[in-house]
């Protein structure tokens, strides 16, 4: 069985499949079990090493508090830079000058510096502009730093999303005597947003991951710099950093799901039911059809 997109393979394709198949599970097989000896060699699988992670003041004093830090950066970034990188990527579409050069170069400027850098000048300025206590001006400066590059970023995806919608979208609803802020708020973003989701995941998806370079350089206590806090503590470098890994791992796999979830019930919202009608609802129909024919016939 064939489709217009993919070619069902014949028995010498099989053959070649399987085969790839097994030499590629025997070389993961290899790999792994030289990870596995060489840790092993090394003392890193101990269980002096890794029973910390049993316990609960490892997660209590260390990890807990670093995730919990890590997640409101996080959070606090994805809240901000979601509306405000819509915002920018609208007004670079926007007929006035005025509005679209503006926009443009911020989201330029901004794109173009490390996120890093981001972060450490707004430190300076929280430092020697503002009165904000030193416990939260790492917490500031890392989610000023996320927003102000990530919302530049986000506000690309969002002009390519429209942007990449058929033309005949937007005349349809200038033909019908949509306003354009009509026409992008009831046609074109509502279909943009299904195309662009996949794109904005993978940018929240940094995200969460960028909060580790405000641990690196401005000490602020999230999830990778309470990690190292509780290796100088427990001596156990190798086994704290594939935990925290598995953490990571863990958080964006529940968010490239919740993501993948909600872009599959958009494009079913977006379809028409697909329902298949029976005889009785035809003939319900046709009836109602008639009966309205003759309703409209008698008032005339």
């Amino acid at each position: 069985m064939t489709s217009v997109l993919y070619d069902a393979p014949g028995p010498r394709a099989k053959r070649r499949n399987v085969i790839l198949s097994v030499v590629f599970i025997a070389a993961l097989a290899l790999v792994l079990w030289w990870v596995y000896r060489t840790m092993d060699d090394k003392g890193q699988l101990d269980w002096a090493l890794w029973k910390p992670f049993t316990e609960s003041q490892a997660w209590t004093t260390y990890l807990l508090p670093g995730l919990v830090n890590t997640l409101k950066a996080a959070a606090l970034a994805m809240i901000i830079a979601l509306p405000l990188g819509a915002v920018l990527g609208i007004a670079r579409l926007s007929d006035h000058r005025w509005v679209r050069v503006p926009a443009g170069i911020v989201v330029e400027f901004f794109r173009a510096i490390p996120v890093l850098m981001l972060m450490l000048f707004a430190n300076e300025i929280y430092v020697r502009s503002t009165d904000i206590p030193s416990d939260d001006r790492p917490l500031y400066a890392v989610v000023t730093g996320l927003v102000l590059y990530n919302a530049s970023v986000l506000a690309e995806i969002v002009r390519a999303g429209i942007v990449s919608l058929p033309k005949g979208q937007a005349e349809a609803g200038y033909a019908i005597g949509l306003r354009k802020s009509q026409t992008m708020k009831s046609i074109l973003l509502p279909q943009a947003v299904t195309a662009m989701l996949p794109a904005i995941v993978s940018q929240l998806v940094v995200i969460v991951k960028d909060t580790a370079l405000g641990g690196a350089l401005l000490n602020f206590t999230e999830l990778l710099n309470s990690r190292g806090t509780l290796a100088a503590n427990y001596a156990n470098v190798v086994p704290s950093f594939i935990v925290v890994a598995v953490i990571y791992i863990v958080l964006n796999f529940i968010l490239t799901s919740f993501a993948s979830w909600l872009e599959k019930r958009l494009r079913r919202s977006k379809r028409g039911t697909g329902a298949v009608l029976g005889a009785e609802d035809v003939d319900d129909l046709n009836a109602a059809e008639v009966g309205g024919t003759f309703g409209t016939g008698a008032d005339k």
